[in-house]
């Protein structure tokens, strides 16, 4: 028979072994296998971790743990994680005993749950479903064990969290397919709004940054943006819990300066084990150093920590900061319903992710709740490789020149990579232009009434007069290689010019510049 309860000191070396059983010395958390660490959670307060025992044998054969501060204070947020089985104890249903136990045991004490579910197999995936959480998300090449794994991130609601929820969200349209999925699957209405004009928040410059040390912690508190007012990053830790705590802990903060006053800093956790890092909470005097701390928090990840995965947790009313992430390569990777406290409501989350290593999606096992999410967040992970190609290829093209290394990255972000096989007409004369292609790879032929008048390679565009133009292709254009094209939709043009007039201003001068040259040619042939 098998028995849950509560673990007690006396199982401290009987876990470790479970761990090393299940997975060697690869586990994505070592806390697990350091008997003093582990003693030490089994006395925490927060940390709830119970074992399932072998009545007859007295041996234990499961784990499962509850870590319930995951969120600031207050926000009654906890993890469901370290669910593992010994192998000898699998196929009794351990696994499932130890999810409904921890939830018997916490659910009072909780609003919201979250697990984080390997992907290698689909076990914990179909418990997680089975016990009542949905999934929230896809977070490619999170942990650590014998090489990067993806996650998939489910979630429950307990108590009055979803009646305290604050409705109607602005996501932006990157955000909205995944939001709207995950809210129906919550049992709430798909009240997001698609928020395709919130700006970015813009860098003026002129700032100093630095690391904080003790100076420059009490003016930072003095600060109401970002911390009481305007929250825009939940993290699980506050400026307020205290330097020494935040040093402790190893919580670190970047700190910007304008003419030698302090206007703002960004809170930071990296974790080396992990190669993983956290943005915590953004505070500032102003809007102003705002796009300035997340671009050099993120650069000092990437460059000189050797981090391979950032992730935020974005407030979902605040589209200007997913914006700005956005533009800085980060993309969505999870929806939170209800995730954190604010006042007296609960917001919604999007938890956004800048992926540093390559995505790999080989040997995936997903289960059928995890599928729909997995497959939106990986097709927007897909669709940003096009990014630098584009930014490489961009001056030499002639519709694009001109842009400078932002405004590229803000047209790479809204395009999307497609392959085309050979033999494929990319526009046909004569039809509405929808979409613009800017060859990547491979040759196409293009033809007026049926005659060869050319042919476009890599770097050169097919269909932006006509889209700009509003007007029917010209030509028709047939892929004679197999293709691969960044394809930019009228639609989503549109919003990006209403949103950033400054791009839309140097397209339609290359257009102008364009029919003139057009024009020119034109009268050339007629005067011979």
């Amino acid at each position: 028979m098998i028995a849950i309860r509560e673990a007690t000191e006396n199982d401290v070396s009987a876990i470790g072994e479970i761990f090393t059983a299940a997975y060697g010395e690869h586990y994505a958390h070592p806390e697990f296998y350091d008997p003093r660490l582990l003693k030490k959670l089994i006395f925490d307060d927060d940390t709830l971790i119970l074992v399932a025992e072998d009545t007859g044998s007295g041996a234990l054969l499961g784990t499962g743990s509850v870590i319930l501060d995951l969120g600031a204070f207050g926000d009654l947020l906890g993890e469901f994680g370290r669910l593992v089985v010994h192998p000898d104890g699998r196929r009794l249903g351990i696994g499932k005993k130890l999810m409904a136990e921890r939830i018997d045991a916490v659910e009072d004490r909780l609003h919201i749950a979250v697990v984080e579910n390997r992907t290698v197999h689909p076990y914990s995936q179909k418990i997680s479903a089975a016990s009542g959480f949905a999934c929230a998300g896809f977070l490619p090449s999170k942990l650590l064990f014998e090489r990067r794994e993806n996650i998939a991130y489910y979630i429950r609601h307990f108590g009055p969290a979803l009646q305290l929820r604050r409705n109607n969200p602005r996501v932006l349209p990157e955000t909205y397919e995944l939001a709207d999925h995950v809210l129906r699957s919550c049992g709430l209405p798909g009240d997001a709004i698609a928020d395709a004009d919130s700006p970015a928040y813009h860098d003026p410059g002129g700032y100093r940054l630095e690391e904080m040390t003790s100076r420059g912690y009490t003016s930072l508190l003095h600060f109401e943006r970002g911390r009481i007012a305007d929250r825009e990053i939940f993290g699980p830790v506050k400026l307020h819990v205290g330097l020494f705590q935040l040093q402790v802990s190893n919580y670190r903060y970047l700190l910007a300066r304008r003419n030698g006053h302090l206007v703002g800093g960004i809170g930071f956790h990296i974790d080396h084990t992990e190669n993983a890092a956290r943005l915590l909470e953004l505070v500032s005097a102003d809007e102003g150093p705002v796009r300035a701390l997340l671009a050099e928090v993120t650069r000092l990840c990437r460059e000189d920590e050797g981090v391979e995965y950032i992730e935020a947790d974005i407030n979902a009313h605040a589209p200007r900061m997913q914006r700005t992430l956005l533009e800085l390569g980060y993309l969505p990777g999870a929806y939170i319903p209800a995730m954190a406290f604010h006042r007296v409501e609960r917001l919604d989350a999007v938890r956004m992710v800048r992926l540093l290593a390559p995505l790999d999606t080989s040997g995936m096992q997903l289960h059928d709740a995890s599928a729909p999410v997995a497959e939106a967040v990986i097709r927007l992970f897909r669709e940003r490789e096009v990014a630098p190609r584009l930014a490489e290829l961009a001056p030499a093209t002639a519709l694009f020149r001109g842009l400078d290394a932002g405004q590229t990255a803000q047209l790479a972000s809204v395009c999307s990579l497609r392959s085309f096989p050979s033999g494929t007409v990319l526009t046909e004369q004569g039809t509405p232009a929808g979409e613009a292609l800017l060859v990547l790879a491979g040759r196409v032929s293009v033809s007026i009434d049926g005659r060869p008048v050319g042919t476009v390679g890599p770097g050169e565009s097919l269909g932006e007069l006509s889209l700009l133009r509003a007007t029917p292709h010209a030509a028709t254009a047939t892929a004679t290689e197999d293709i691969e094209a960044a394809v930019l939709e009228r639609d989503t043009l549109q919003a990006l010019v209403r949103r950033r007039p400054d791009i839309g201003l140097v397209l339609y001068r290359n257009l102008a510049t364009q029919l003139g040259e057009k024009l020119l040619r034109t009268d050339r042939e007629l005067m011979r």
